[in-house]
Formats: C-alpha cells, structure tokens, sequence
C-alpha cells in the first residue's frame, strides 16, 4: 500500500496570501478543522517562516510564541509543523522558543544551492528531539543533478526527509519527476514536494512527484497560499485516495475543513490571474505578487514587465527590494525612450 504523508502549511503558505495578518482566532479554528480531520502535520506561522516578520517580508501582529503556542493547544492529535528559514530565524531567539511552544516537526529551508547554511539549524533541531526535514526553495533555479547534490548535504546534517518546493509554479509534470527520481538514486531519506499553481499544474505536478516515488507532499485548503496558491490540499487527498495512494485522512471531515478556511480565512480564493502566469513563466517567487502590482503602479510600470525583468535577474525570496530597482529602471527607461 502506498502512504503519502501529507503536510498542510495553510497557517504558513497562507499567510502570504493574507498579508501575515491570520488572527489567533482563525489559527484556533482551523486547527480544530484539521485535527478532527486527521492532517498529519500542519504548518504554523509567517508565510516565511518563524523569525520572518519585518517590514520588508511583512509585519505579523501577532508574536511566533502566541501563534505556535494557539496552534499546539488545538491540534491534540496533529502534530505540528514550522518552517524555517536561517537568516530570517536563530537558533536562540526563534527555534528555541518554537520548540518549548511545542513544535514537532521543523522544516529548515534554504534557496536551492545554498543548503550549507542549514546545517546548524538541522542540528540542532535533531539534538532537540524533533523530526526535522531539509527544504530547498525556488528548486527550478537548479540541475536535478545540483539538486540532488545540495539535497545530500541536508541529508548529511540529519534530515530525516527532503522537500523540494516548486515556489514559483514553474515545473511541469516531467520536470518533477525527473527530480524525484534523481533525488531517490542519491538520498536514503524520504522525498517530497511542494507545488504551486501559477500554471495550473500543481495537482499534476504532485501526483507526477507520487508516481516517481515521493512519499510526502504538501497542499493547503482551498490551495490557500502565495500567488496562484498551492496544490489545492481537498483535491490533492481526493485523487491521492482514487489513485490508491493512501493518507490517513478523512476526506469528509477535510471538505468541512475546506469549507471553514473559505469562511474564516479566504477573503478570496487563489486564482491564476494574468501576472501569476507571467510570474510561473519567469520563474520568480509566488509570494512577490502582492508586492510587484503595489509597486509597479507606483511607478506606472507593467507588472508583467517587472516579474520577466526579476526573472532575468535570477531575484529570489528575500530580496523584495529589488522590486523597487527594477521598476524604477523600467519606468527610466521607458521615460528616456518617449
């Protein structure tokens, strides 16, 4: 029988989408939907992770301690999940006190070539007693080769699992499962991938991951996340189930789930507009799109030209400043050229 674990990073990915404002209420009620459900693992915090809030990725309202801290007392059965990014977390004053809010699983990420800067994180986090999984962010911008290669030295640091996230919806079908078998012939750890949607393709591109053997995937209600949204996580279970891929999810229960997150969270449900095209094709990070239409109408400027522009670039999270640059060069040039 073939188990996927499923991780739902709604409470994360989501936050993006909702500008880090989710409230303690909200994370109380979804928390109570997703472990009547079953979710193996849900995912809590700022849509970059804990340590991330600030003016340039997004001020949360609420401290990451009161937010693990609400998560943990409504998810009894579930276990719970942050993801964290080192730069934006310390050890000392963002893992440390996840982990004495009563985190068990941490989800240490990285851009796709940079993996040696988890290795502390990593450590510490196995020392800790905690299932930790290695992420790689904006994984299109590497060779399935190099992929693998950064993959391994996670693996080497103590991952017990490995994420490859598709962040700016830019993979195909094949794509994806020519990485998940690359990634097999190397590591002796899980496999899993994180999709988005900016193409369409983020159910087809988690299945294409299951069938070549990925054994974790991610999905949020509604597809509840940044840009396009991810694998739509009620659609994602159903045809996991059809397949006979098995969750451990009660898929009744997760459609009421669902149902709560359209009600409580979504002030609208993620679609692919114009730009999250423009954004897939170009490679560029779903979370930038909220930011790339305020400042490209600031500076009169298509957002279109801007996400391309970023693309050439190789511009990856964390640098939302860079926004401003581009613009502000395209708005120049256009200015020097009427």
């Amino acid at each position: 029988m073939n188990k996927i674990l499923i991780s739902d990073p709604t409470l994360r990915d989501g936050n993006h989408a909702a500008n880090h404002q989710i409230s303690v209420q909200q994370i109380a009620a979804y928390c109570d939907g997703a472990d009547a459900a079953g979710v193996p693992i849900v995912e809590v915090g700022h849509g970059n992770g804990i340590g991330a809030s600030s003016l340039q990725l997004g001020e949360s309202p609420i401290p990451d301690f009161d937010i693990l801290r609400t998560a943990r007392e409504h998810l009894p059965h579930s276990k719970l999940g942050i993801h964290v990014i080192p730069g934006f977390a310390t050890i000392e004053k963002d893992l440390k006190p996840a982990i004495r809010a009563g985190v068990d699983v941490v989800r240490v990420a990285s851009h796709c070539t940079e993996a040696d800067i988890t290795e502390r994180h990593i450590g510490f986090a196995r020392e800790a007693g905690k299932t930790v999984f290695g992420v790689l962010m904006m994984s299109h911008m590497a060779s399935k080769e190099l992929l693998a290669e950064e993959a391994k030295k996670m693996e080497s640091y103590g991952a017990e699992g490995f994420i490859f996230m598709d962040s700016s919806g830019h993979f195909l079908p094949d794509d994806v499962t020519e990485r998940v078998k690359t990634l097999l012939d190397v590591l002796e750890i899980p496999v899993g991938f994180h999709a988005h949607n900016n193409l369409g393709m983020a159910i087809a591109n988690s299945i294409a991951a299951a069938k070549a053997g990925a054994t974790m995937l991610d999905g949020t209600a509604r597809g509840f996340g940044a840009g396009s949204g991810n694998a739509q996580l009620e659609v994602l279970v159903a045809v996991l189930e059809r397949l006979g891929f098995k969750t451990g999810i009660d898929l009744y229960k997760l459609l009421d789930l669902s149902d709560l997150a359209d009600r409580e969270l979504l002030k609208e449900i993620p679609t692919i507009r114009s730009v999250s095209v423009v954004s897939g094709l170009a490679g560029v990070f779903s979370g930038f799109t909220k930011h790339v239409y305020r400042i490209a109408k600031q500076y009169e400027v298509d957002p279109r030209d801007v996400f391309f522009e970023l693309g050439k670039r190789g511009v990856v999270a964390g640098q939302e400043d860079l926004i401003i640059e581009v613009a502000s060069d395209l708005a120049r040039k256009a200015k020097a050229s009427s």
